[in-house]
C-alpha cells in the first residue's frame, strides 16, 4: 500500500474536432516538445485518411482500432518464497489506453518514409 495521499487525475478537455477524451489523450501521446497543434494536425489527418480508405465515420473507426489493440491481460511479476513467478492479472482501463497508444504509436514511427500522418493511417488500417 502506498504511503501518502494518492494524486488526483488530471481532467483533460476534449479535442476540439470530434468531442473525445480518447482522442484528445492519444493527440497527447503524439505530441513531442509541447507541440499540440503539430500532433492535432497529425492525428486528424491521419484519421481523415483511414475514413477514406476505409469508407467510415473516423471516431468509429478510431475506437474500433483501439478496441483490437488494447490488452486485456498482462504478467506481472509476484515474488513468493525465493522465486518470482510470472503472474497473469487484469489490466486496468487507463493502463489498456496507455498500452494501446504506446503500441501503435511505437509501431507507425517505426515504419520507412512517407509522413507521419501516413505512417499512422496504414498502422490504423492495418
Amino acid at each position: 500500500m502506498p504511503r501518502g495521499k494518492s494524486v488526483a487525475k488530471r481532467v483533460i478537455l476534449p479535442d476540439p474536432k470530434f468531442g473525445s477524451v480518447t482522442v484528445a489523450k492519444f493527440t497527447n501521446f503524439i505530441m513531442e516538445r509541447g507541440k499540440k497543434t503539430t500532433a492535432q494536425r497529425v492525428v486528424y489527418q491521419a484519421l481523415d485518411l483511414l475514413a477514406q480508405k476505409k469508407q467510415g465515420e473516423p471516431l468509429e473507426l478510431f475506437d474500433r482500432v483501439l478496441e483490437a489493440v488494447r490488452p486485456q491481460v498482462e504478467v506481472r511479476s509476484r515474488r513468493v518464497g525465493g522465486a518470482n513467478y510470472q503472474v497473469p492479472m487484469p489490466v486496468s482501463g487507463g493502463r489498456q489506453n496507455a498500452l494501446a497508444f504506446r503500441w501503435i504509436i511505437t509501431a507507425a514511427r517505426a515504419r520507412k518514409g512517407h509522413t507521419m500522418q501516413d505512417k499512422l493511417a496504414a498502422e490504423f488500417a492495418d
